[in-house]
């Protein structure tokens, strides 16, 4: 694992130690009350590489704080079926660009809860295995996204209202993800992180890195790693996962959250997926609501 800390910090080398920890937290109920209950059925697929991989993730000693990591979440084998699912008996949209799949509810932009013109999905067979079990239920939204090489996501965060926890497995052609606080205009310097998104690996945002932080992947066909080399990136896959928030974001930060925006009347107008979607459709907002229905709530990774 590859990080890289931009501007006068220092660098995290592949193989430094990191600080396992025992992941607990809280019993995450829906905001969304009314939705149906849903139990995971049991995987056909191999699962992890030990009973105990979902609850092995360790947090990254960095700023920022909040990013738990897993290398080899799956075998290199069980990466390979995955990929030939996604190659031939996926349905993907016809389009150029970074592609998306849905499963589960799906956020409504404009009502910051779930679109309800969008019935659930229910989980794909090839999913079960990859859900992460850390947490006390199961995700209420899985985004499966294809990046052809030079493909990339602009930064964002995803939204404080709507999502509480999110973690992304990463598939395929390894790809750098920065990591961003503060303006390039402001006077204070903006920080800056690139993580390596390993093939395999599992990456869970929470705290200021989630809350605070935006994250992205630059559209470019290679990556300029730390000791030089340039890599060339190929075919990736993403998997985000995302659990609704109980109650409101308390974050109190005005620049992201769109509590905080709401509460002071500043939050961006939002647009559902389907009005993004047909808009993207007819040619308009091609840098803006294209990008975003293709993402649905940016999905990342």
């Amino acid at each position: 694992m590859l990080i890289e800390l931009r501007r006068g910090s220092h660098i995290l080398a592949p193989g430094t130690t990191t600080m396992p920890l025992d992941l607990q937290y809280p019993t995450l109920a829906s905001k969304f009350p009314l939705l149906p209950a849903r139990t995971a059925r049991t995987p056909s697929m191999d699962t992890h590489s030990s009973t105990d991989s979902n609850t092995e993730l360790a947090e990254l000693p960095i700023s920022p704080s909040g990013i738990f990591w897993k290398n080899d979440f799956i075998t290199a084998e069980h990466e390979q079926r995955l990929i030939s699912i996604f190659q031939t008996e996926l349905v993907w949209p016809e389009r150029n660009g970074r592609l998306s799949l849905h499963y589960g509810y799906t956020f409504d932009y404009k009502t910051f809860g779930i679109d309800p013109d969008i019935p659930y999905k229910e989980f794909p067979e090839w999913l079960q295995p990859l859900i992460p079990m850390a947490e006390s239920r199961p995700p209420d939204q899985v985004c499966l996204q294809y990046y052809p090489p030079g493909a990339g996501i602009p930064p964002h965060v995803d939204s404080h209202r709507a999502w509480d926890q999110l973690y992304a497995l990463s598939l395929g052609s390894p790809v750098l993800m920065a990591l961003k606080k503060g303006k390039k205009h402001e006077k204070e310097e903006q920080q800056r992180v690139e993580i390596d998104l390993l093939p395999r690996s599992m990456m869970q945002l929470s705290g200021e890195a989630r809350l605070h932080w935006t994250h992205g992947i630059a559209k470019r066909k290679t990556d300029t790693l730390l000791d030089g080399t340039v890599r060339v990136r190929r075919d990736r896959w993403s998997i985000t996962y995302r659990w609704a928030r109980k109650g409101d974001c308390e974050c109190g930060d005005v620049e992201l959250c769109d509590t905080a925006q709401a509460r002071l009347g500043t939050e961006k107008e939002k647009r559902s997926v389907l009005a993004l979607a047909a808009a993207a459709n007819k040619g308009e907002n091609e840098n803006s609501g294209a990008d975003e229905a293709q993402g649905v709530s940016e999905c990342v990774r």
